[in-house]
């Protein structure tokens, strides 16, 4: 029960950064704040993280022996990451961004091939191309029908151009976020622990976000108190305290590949949370029964895949 609790609490924190990147865009923030903020003001917050354990020198020789592949990975991985998704939130409600991003799950399995896994046999390891997982896949079509509902109720609302910087931004990002993290972990090859990494593509992900504050600066001036505050509860709430309930919770059940499965699906409470907080704190109006109805899809569908998930993997080990 209390890994669950703990998922639960990581998916409320980890909802935040849907609810204030909303709330930043509607009180006339830029999105290129949102965005850079949250992982300058995450730099402490981890540098102590890493620091406490010893295990920042380690990282900083990791960084020196193959900057290009963090630099470029960790832009990938983060910038293109985080950038579009704070972008769509000028397009979109927080709960219908939140929806959306669930579909990094069917991206994330249609990256499979690009990626290798080394399998023990009789005489020996041997290194295969990842194969896409199907029957999990076919399990995340229950979460593209919800996700369609919802952008079809949005789509009455607002002109298809709104609806597709809307859609394409967060779709990029779901594509992105597992490319750059999986390539970063297979360059660190277990060297480093998690904090360790996310520091890491922190720290290599600035020169992309550096340009961007650039930019903006020069167009625009400097954020506002609001939104440097804003984004300062973002880095908080969604980069630090949310990733290490997360994790904690995950370590905890580790080895038991059902139990972990019910631990990620929790995270699809992100959904349920944004809409209640954008409801309380920015007085969105309640979607309509068809969008509830979608929101549910995704819920349920990512419910699903993740047991499929877990099921094939304990089939594989038996």
């Amino acid at each position: 029960m209390r890994p669950i609790l703990l998922g639960v609490v990581a998916a409320f924190f980890f909802s935040v950064t849907f609810i204030f990147n909303r709330a930043m865009e509607l009180s006339g923030g830029s999105w290129i704040w949102s965005a850079s903020l949250r992982y300058l003001f995450m730099i402490p917050f981890l540098v102590a993280i890493v620091a406490l354990k010893g295990n920042f020198l380690p990282l900083i020789r990791e960084l020196k022996a193959r900057p290009m592949e963090w630099l470029l990975w960790s832009t990938v991985g983060f910038g293109l990451f985080y950038a579009p998704l704070t972008f769509a939130a000028g397009y979109g409600p927080g709960w219908l961004i939140a929806g959306t991003w669930q579909v990094t799950i069917i991206s994330g399995s249609l990256l499979v091939p690009l990626f290798y896994e080394t399998i023990q046999t009789e005489t020996g390891p041997i290194v295969i191309r990842g194969r896409i997982p199907y029957r999990g896949l076919a399990m995340s079509l229950i979460m593209l029908l919800g996700i369609g509902l919802m952008q079809m109720e949005h789509m009455k609302q607002l002109s298809w151009q709104n609806v597709l910087l809307c859609m394409v931004p967060v779709i990029v990002a779901s594509f992105a976020y597992p490319l750059g993290n999986r390539k970063m972990m297979a360059v660190c090859g277990g060297r480093l622990d998690t904090y360790q990494r996310v520091l890491g593509m922190t720290l290599a992900s600035m020169p992309f976000w550096g340009v961007l504050v650039i930019w903006e600066w020069g167009s625009s001036g400097p954020p506002s108190m609001e939104q440097t505050m804003q984004s300062l509860l973002v880095a908080v709430s969604s980069g630090v305290i949310a990733t290490v309930l997360f994790f904690r919770a995950t370590d905890l059940v580790k080895d038991d590949m059902r139990k972990l499965a019910a631990v990620e699906a929790t995270q699809s409470m992100e959904v349920l949370f944004a809409l209640g907080g954008e409801i309380i704190l920015l007085s969105t109006p309640l979607p309509t029964m068809v969008s509830l109805a979608g929101m549910l899809l995704v819920v349920a569908g990512m419910v699903l895949h993740s047991y499929v998930s877990h099921a094939n993997s304990m089939e594989k080990a038996a």
